[in-house]
């Protein structure tokens, strides 16, 4: 099975260095933290001591001073509390704060990535990122990391206080136990780090064979595909199961070993007390206050341990975050001057638009109207595949001029879509250069005057208002309303009780296909690009929405450089240049009735999808209303002869 081009993720040295940066930004709160954090050990560990007080007292058989020392344990306890709380809520506030900055960087950079490296990675590889990798540094800054603070230095002052009482029990200590703990540990973590790393990267595929099969359900169900895609998904969760699997194995032989130190460690500190009391070194209550002291200690030595599985599981996580946040950002096109450009190499000389009798429209002189001298595209060996070796275009030349309307046609698969989004710049051409009024078009940083919108259309959650102002965040509600009111949707929108705060989206109005390309246009006439590139944006409307969206791109796209994916011929027709694709070249160009003229390739098109509008549908409703106009042919391949 092909595995995707995944996104990068940081190396441990990387890791470390950007946890490290988080604690110097924030080293005043930090050293408070431990210091709180060690104030609230210290009153933890007075507890040992004042117990082996009053047992010494029992052996004496007195009860004078007795009261001193539960009073002294009272207080521990309420100090052991009160520093706990203070360190604790200062360790999380660390941590949230390196959270927010490494999400936010995250999402920053993730917003920044080229389309088509989102997509060679699979989209299931961010999405994972975004949630399951969040969710588990986000639970680990939040409970594991002041957790394993807190019991660490337990540990460290334990270890110190058996010393104090007698070198001899802390030696006896370190002897017995911590070389096993310490090979135990560095076993399991050796072990460790692979599979976790194992268990996030086949999350990631197990996502994405599951969004790629739920996307593609209408596909896989006409090409019978099921069984093969419930094959796929099952080989990928199956590789979970075989990483959660050795997890829980080496989790269980890692516990195995620990308890065999605890074993080991309190038979050496009872068998030192023993000995010490016997030559009369110690008394009894000092005896029992080591034996209490390393008993102590298995609680924070197990919460370490264990929690150094949670760490290591979000320290993997961690680094597939920083591996995208640390991606380089990506800087605006610098302003070149226009280079000087052959003309274009076609199959036939690009044919000029033919005069129109009747009045000229004007361009509206409304504020906001594009500039009509700005908007010129000019492609130039424009090479591109989304697999290596697998070219989707082959060398194109194409020239837009500044405010004309350019159609890309031809049958599926001849590679417009992938045109349309390399001249919006949200793919970069493996060779040649796009420009855009002598400005590259760069992939890593679109160009803001230009805007792509798709059949494709996402309609966020919130008010009406909220998601047109996305392209326009200043925008006045008069223009919110004039927007609406040039793509068709003032009308239903007026119909609302709400109004401009109307909620769409989730728990909200579900807008049908044409509303929600309607909305698209509205969008795009609100960010009031120079260039209006449309890929067969009214694709997913019947005939009676197709008309409506089309009457609304004419109104958005006046006086802009238009490139339009066409869905119908019809509308291509509309356009004042036909540029016609197949197989990833340029094979035909020119007006439509020039190119119906000469009897070529689009002419064969447009001859088979005017046949095709006039058979009758025997699905038609008797109304016609929901009659679905018929696309280009997608199975008619046209003849092979030169044009």
């Amino acid at each position: 099975m092909t595995e995707p081009h995944l996104l990068p993720v940081a190396d441990t040295r990387r890791t470390r260095t950007a946890m490290r940066g988080v604690l110097r930004a924030q080293r005043t709160q930090v050293w408070l933290a431990l210091a709180a954090l060690l104030a609230a050990a210290g009153c933890g560990l007075a507890a040992a001591p004042l117990l082996g007080h009053v047992v010494d007292l029992a052996a004496d058989r007195t009860t004078r001073g007795l009261a001193w020392p539960v009073v002294l344990l009272a207080a521990a306890a309420v100090g052991q509390g009160a520093a706990s709380y203070v360190g604790l809520r200062l360790v999380a506030q660390i941590g949230e704060r390196f959270l927010a900055a490494t999400r936010e960087r995250f999402v920053d950079r993730a917003l920044d990535l080229p389309l088509e490296r989102v997509e060679r990675g699979g989209s299931g590889d961010l999405t994972s990122r975004i949630t399951e990798d969040i969710a588990m540094v986000s639970d680990a800054v939040r409970s594991a990391v002041p957790e394993f603070v807190s019991a660490a230095l337990v540990i460290v002052l334990t270890v110190a206080g058996l010393a104090a009482l007698d070198w001899r029990f802390g030696l006896a200590a370190l002897v017995a136990a911590v070389p096993i703990q310490a090979a135990t540990t560095r076993w399991y973590l050796r072990r460790s780090a692979p599979i976790y790393g194992e268990r996030r990267r086949s999350a990631a595929g197990e996502q994405q064979q599951l969004l790629d099969t739920l996307a593609g359900a209408p596909t896989v169900r006409a090409f019978g595909l099921a069984d093969d895609h419930v094959e796929r998904l099952g080989h990928r969760v199956d590789r979970t199961i075989d990483a959660i699997a050795a997890v829980t194995y080496l989790q269980t032989r890692f516990f195995g070993r620990l308890n065999i130190a605890e074993l080991t460690g309190l038979a050496a500190v009872l068998a030192t007390g023993f000995w010490l009391v016997h030559d009369g070194a110690v008394s009894i209550g000092t005896a029992s206050a080591a034996a209490l002291y390393f008993a102590n200690l298995f609680g924070p030595i197990n919460a370490v341990l264990m929690l150094l599985d949670t760490l290591q599981s979000a320290t993997a996580s961690l680094a597939r975050l920083i591996g995208v946040a640390d991606l380089p950002v990506t800087s605006p096109p610098t302003t070149l001057p226009a280079p000087a450009l052959p003309a274009p190499a076609a199959p036939t000389p690009a044919i000029p638009a033919p005069a129109v009798a009747g009045p000229a429209v004007p361009t509206p002189d409304v504020a906001g109207a594009p500039d009509a001298s700005a908007g010129s595209l000019v492609a130039r060996g424009v090479r591109y595949s989304y697999q290596p070796g697998h070219e989707v275009l082959h060398g194109l030349d194409l020239t837009v001029p500044a405010g004309t309307s350019v159609a890309l046609v031809g049958p599926s698969g001849g590679g417009k879509s992938t045109l349309a989004r390399l001249l919006a710049g949200l793919h970069r051409p493996d060779a040649g250069t796009i420009h855009l009024d002598g400005r590259p078009v760069d992939a890593t940083s679109p160009a803001p005057s230009i805007t792509l919108v798709t059949q494709e259309v996402y309609v966020f959650a919130g008010t009406l208002a909220d998601d047109l102002r996305l392209a326009a965040p200043d925008a006045s509600d008069d223009a919110l309303w004039a927007a609406l009111t040039d793509v068709g949707l003032a009308a239903w929108a007026r119909t609302q009780p709400e109004g401009l705060a109307t909620v769409i989206g989730a728990d909200g109005h579900d807008l049908d296909a044409t509303k929600a390309q309607q909305l698209a246009l509205a969008r795009l006439a609100l960010a009031d690009p120079t260039v209006a590139i449309l890929d067969e944006a009214t694709a997913e409307a019947g005939s009676a929405g197709a008309r409506l969206l089309e009457t609304a791109a004419r109104q958005v796209t006046r006086g802009r450089t238009t490139v339009l994916v066409a869905h119908r011929l019809s509308q291509a027709a509309t356009a004042e240049h036909i540029v016609v694709l197949d197989g990833g070249h340029i094979v035909e160009q020119g007006t439509h009735d020039a190119l119906v003229a000469t009897g070529g390739r689009y002419a064969q098109l447009w001859h088979a999808w005017s046949a095709s509008r006039a058979t009758p549908s025997t699905a038609t409703p008797s109304d016609g209303a929901g009659q679905r106009e018929r696309d280009i042919p997608v199975t008619v391949r046209v003849g092979e002869q030169a044009p």
